[in-house]
């Protein structure tokens, strides 16, 4: 068994020692800051070539926690526009929403491909009439990237893509937090390209909200795992990551939220674990 965990640590210092206590063998991380970064060397593969601190301060990354057990192979981001890449490649939109490699278990099991995603915030043009934020527009373009391992025709290698896409799945109607009809075209078009939702759910293992949120359905089965800065882990109602596989691949996979107040973690948001086998 590959055991992965995907999280936003929201650049705390204290996260890369949180994880080496975990076991994982690979870590999908999004808002790694240049401190977090710094503690992680060796770990991280292509930091030096790939984050420029000026452009961002909160990148997504892919580790290897234990060289022993897998080889991480990082794809180098490639900007658009280009026609094709090469094996150790990715055409990217905007490289601080998502990064990607090929994880070969060393002992047992058939290589896969993980993509640590990142739906970062953007601002409305000044022509808009509101200055509402939106992060939709930033998952599509992940969409549009991962769709380069899928071809023409939803039929994709083994596909691991995690992390957090701030955006609510199944929010109400009149939600306050969410756009419903905006945020279930992420989900849909997911479906679109073979990517199946896989977690977490309530269900696997994690908590649910208690008091649920106001602004999603008992239905979606979604659970907590992040909590604004009124809020603490015991409070946090709503979820913003999630966990999708390649069709078919969702059979070889496990998903689970660390979202126990016990065992959250230095972060706003909680830990995802991943197992592959």
């Amino acid at each position: 068994m590959t055991k992965i965990v995907c999280w936003n640590i929201n650049r705390s210092p204290d996260a890369y020692p949180a994880l080496q206590t975990m076991g994982a063998d690979v870590a999908l991380l999004q808002e790694v800051g240049q401190g977090a970064a710094a503690q992680m060397t060796g770990a991280l593969g292509g930091s030096d070539r790939h984050w420029d601190w000026a452009e961002c301060d909160r990148w997504p990354a892919v580790a290897n926690l234990r060289p022993d057990r897998v080889k991480v192979e990082w794809f180098d981001p490639v900007h658009l526009p280009v026609l094709s890449v090469e094996e150790n490649e990715i055409a990217v939109s905007d490289p601080a929403t998502l990064a990607a490699a090929r994880v070969t278990p060393l002992k047992e099991g058939d290589p896969f491909i993980v993509v640590s995603m990142y739906g970062r915030w953007q601002s409305p043009h000044p022509h808009a009439d509101n200055e509402t934020i939106y992060s939709d527009a930033s998952v599509h373009r992940i969409i549009s990237d991962l769709s380069g391992f899928i071809g023409g025709w939803p039929k994709a290698p083994r596909i691991i893509a995690a992390g957090d896409l701030n955006t609510i799945y199944g929010a109400r109607e009149e939600s306050t937090l969410e756009t419903p009809a905006r945020a279930q075209t992420i989900f849909d078009r997911m479906t679109a390209i073979g990517m199946e939702f896989v977690g977490p759910r309530a269900g696997d293992g994690g908590r649910k909200a208690d008091p649920p949120s106001p602004d999603v359905p008992l239905s979606t089965c979604n659970v907590p795992t992040f909590h604004t800065n009124r809020q603490t882990p015991e409070t946090a109602q709503n979820q913003l990551d999630y966990v999708f596989t390649s069709r078919g691949f969702d059979e070889s996979v496990r998903v689970h939220a660390m979202n126990d107040p016990k065992v959250w973690g230095p972060s706003d948001h909680c830990r995802i674990v991943i197992e592959v086998g």
